[in-house]
């Protein structure tokens, strides 16, 4: 073997090695929180609206910067981003490790969301960038099976860590992790551009806060009132900014969200499916995690390790998910596993009792686990077989924060309804707002899968769009999230 050609496996692997801890670090913490809201509720107070924004700050900041970040690293230099990515991901993690208050781990979360919006959609990029395409197939299989475990074990890591050292190392293990990739990622990565990206600054601004109005008066809609004219101004506010932000889309020269690209059946299907879906799990998740420690007392570590069957089970059932898809098409595997998971979260619904066994529990949650595989890698698949290779990338990055937004909104939306019949005070009120809370969850999804319906089939989708072989990377990237 030669010089050059040991160089090269070598910039590969610690490609892989910086950017698999990096997409690890974002997609950990996207659910590792949940496991720890009992314990942050009991050191710094706070109602079920700070808890709310605990996991929301992340996920909206996440999902409006998502695609400004990588025009970013396009513009800049993706290398230069990424490093200031990392470092605002990190320098945050420390802060809300810190926290003296909620407010103040709120505003920390934010931030960590903003790093991570810069980070995360440049890892793939630079991955492609230093893999050879014949190892590119292993290489981005290695880096989504990295991150998929970051999602499947978030609970169980922020349990066990709430339960043995404190809910304060749930953001202090990103402190090492970033301090030590940071220098690697300068010494190994090579720095790059993109062609010509745009900064849609209007349309950034415009998105981000449309969307902070509308969650804002969701999250403050149960305590101050649906009539609060604060809660109004938002929903008002916020619904007229999203309004502008897709009359920009349309008019716009350059716009970060193309309007015209849900003019396919087939996009608009699997982007709706994927925001209602998200809206569905992630309310869920947001009040299991809790119900399983409030109200049948287990410990932080007997949570996560309980909700290991919903949120591992895409590991297990990820490939036979793939095999189904490239032998029926990915319209009837997403649409199967949407409906699964409404079964799963209405399953829940009926079993959660102040006392309910996790034997009854356990049903449910394999076939939410279930529904859940079936729908991440045939709806990546989906997403890009709906648009031109040429607008994969904005595909990708349109579909990872519409499923972001969905995780917010569904906190938002379901929290509201537990609230409104339910609450902290007793072990019985929280089952009596958390069953209507599931089954909204339940409908969300359902109507997921209705929506993944409407998608043509397979032929005819690629078909109308012109694709051929969709480019690996950002469908890994949309799996990752």
């Amino acid at each position: 073997m030669s010089q050059q050609e040991t160089a090269r496996r070598g910039g590969a692997v610690w490609a892989l090695l910086i950017t698999g801890v990096a997409g690890f670090m974002a997609a950990l913490d996207n659910l590792v929180v949940t496991t720890a809201l009992p314990s942050i509720r009991k050191d710094l107070g706070g109602g079920l609206d700070d808890l709310e924004w605990t996991v929301s700050a992340y996920t909206l900041t996440f999902a409006v910067l998502l695609m400004f970040g990588a025009a970013l690293g396009d513009r800049f230099g993706r290398r230069r981003l990424f490093l200031t990515g990392m470092a605002i991901f990190t320098g945050a993690s420390a802060a809300a490790a810190l926290a003296p208050g909620i407010d103040s781990l709120i505003a920390a979360r934010a931030v960590q969301g903003v790093g991570a919006a810069i980070m995360m959609p440049l890892t793939l990029t630079l991955l492609t960038a230093a893999v050879p395409p014949a190892k590119r197939g292993m290489a981005f299989g290695i880096w989504g099976a990295i991150n998929g475990l970051a999602v499947a074990s978030g609970p169980l890591i922020g349990g066990s860590l709430t339960e043995h050292v404190s809910w304060h190392w749930i953001f202090w293990l990103n402190v090492p992790l970033g301090l030590a990739v940071m220098p690697l990622a300068r010494l190994r990565l090579a720095e790059s551009h993109g062609n010509g990206a745009t900064l849609d600054i209007p349309g950034t601004l415009l998105v981000s806060g449309g969307l902070f109005g509308i969650v804002y008066g969701l999250v403050r809609a149960p305590s101050d009132g649906w009539t609060d004219s604060v809660v109004l101004t938002g929903l008002i506010a916020g619904t007229a900014l999203v309004a502008a932000f897709v009359v920009h889309g349309i008019r716009a020269k350059n716009p970060m969200l193309p309007m015209r690209l849900f003019r396919s059946r087939a996009f608009s299907g699997i982007n709706a499916a994927s925001l209602l879906m998200f809206l569905g799990m992630f309310g869920s998740i947001f009040l299991l995690s809790q119900y399983m420690q409030g109200v049948l007392h287990y410990s932080p570590t007997e949570s996560g390790l309980r909700m290991l069957p919903w949120t591992g089970m895409p590991m297990i059932v990820a490939p036979v998910a793939g095999i189904l898809s490239d032998r029926l098409g990915g319209r009837p595997v997403v649409a199967a596993g949407l409906f699964l998971q409404a079964v799963g979260l209405g399953y829940m619904a009926v079993v959660a009792t102040t006392h309910a066994s996790y034997a009854a529990q356990l049903p449910a949650l394999i076939i939410s686990g279930i529904g859940m595989a079936l729908f991440f890698a045939p709806a990546s698949n989906l997403v890009m077989s709906s648009v031109r290779p040429q607008e994969q990338g904005i595909a990708s990055g349109a579909n990872n924060a519409l499923r972001e937004v969905g995780g917010a909104l569904g906190i938002a939306i379901m929290s509201s309804v537990f609230s409104a019949q339910g609450g902290y005070e007793s072990a019985q009120r929280f089952v009596d707002g958390l069953h209507p809370a599931l089954v909204l969850g339940s409908v969300m999804v359902a109507l997921a899968g209705v929506a993944t319906l409407v998608i043509p089939a397979r032929r005819s989708a690629a078909r109308s769009a012109g694709v051929t072989d969709p480019d690996p990377a950002p469908v890994l990237e949309s799996v990752a999230s």
